[in-house]
């Protein structure tokens, strides 16, 4: 049997056997240094609400994971979103840019031709990121704070999670041609690097979503039925 996070599960011990949980302390705020502290007693120390933290990190580091009712309820709205902007700023100011180092390393290397394809996927890629990051931050966020307040939403919710196929896909098509397509004199180091941040990318966009599909989508949903809307 599956053991979730619990509030007394020591957030060290929660990081040593889920290292990619690491990449979620900055999102809310916590430094490392905590010792053997509690998942409880770091969320106090740092305001963060308990019920938020451990159903995200729960969600990320196991697929069989799903939110209760309560959970969904009691979600800090304002947390939560501010969660959910700065993993959009990590990616475009951290992850994307780091591979777009490698890939720039990678087309000086081979052929026009084939340096173009690959920039032009990616720069594709990029803009589908964007396009459902900023309707998200301009029209979802916005709504959800304004349910929150009792007001009607102002736009119709959906094909959200058809987006986040979308931008899964072609990350997906993009490990493929670098694994499949990549001529034999690229140096190993920025092939296998950008092979790497990109597969760790995706992982963590699927996580992202399916935060996104677990917590924010069903907590509209509630509020929208709370409020008759």
């Amino acid at each position: 049997m599956t053991k979730y996070f619990h509030e007394q599960t020591k957030l060290a011990d929660a990081i040593t056997t889920h290292p990619e949980l690491i990449q979620l302390l900055p999102r809310f705020g916590i430094s490392l240094g905590f010792g053997d502290k509690s998942i409880q007693y770091v969320c106090k120390e740092y305001s963060v609400p308990l019920n938020l933290f451990i159903t995200i990190c729960n969600i990320y580091a196991f697929d069989s994971y799903l939110p209760t009712e309560t959970d969904i309820v009691n979600t800090d709205t304002r947390h939560l979103i501010s969660y959910l902007k700065k993993s959009h700023q990590h990616y475009f100011e951290c992850r994307i840019p780091h591979i777009e180092k490698h890939l720039n390393i990678i087309a000086a290397q081979i052929s026009n031709k084939q340096g173009s394809i690959l920039k032009s996927f990616f720069n594709q890629f990029k803009k589908e990121v964007r396009t459902h990051f900023d309707y998200e931050e301009k029209d979802i966020f916005p709504t959800l704070l304004n349910l929150n307040k009792g007001l009607a939403p102002s736009y119709e919710f959906n094909g959200y999670e058809e987006a986040h196929s979308n931008i899964e896909d072609t990350l997906s098509d993009l490990i493929q041609i670098v694994f499949k397509y990549l001529p034999p004199n690229v140096e190993h180091e920025n092939s296998i690097g950008m092979a790497f941040d990109i597969l760790q990318l995706a992982d963590d966009i699927k996580k992202h979503a399916r935060i996104e599909e677990l917590i924010l989508v069903p907590f509209i949903n509630h509020l929208e039925r709370r409020h008759n809307l």
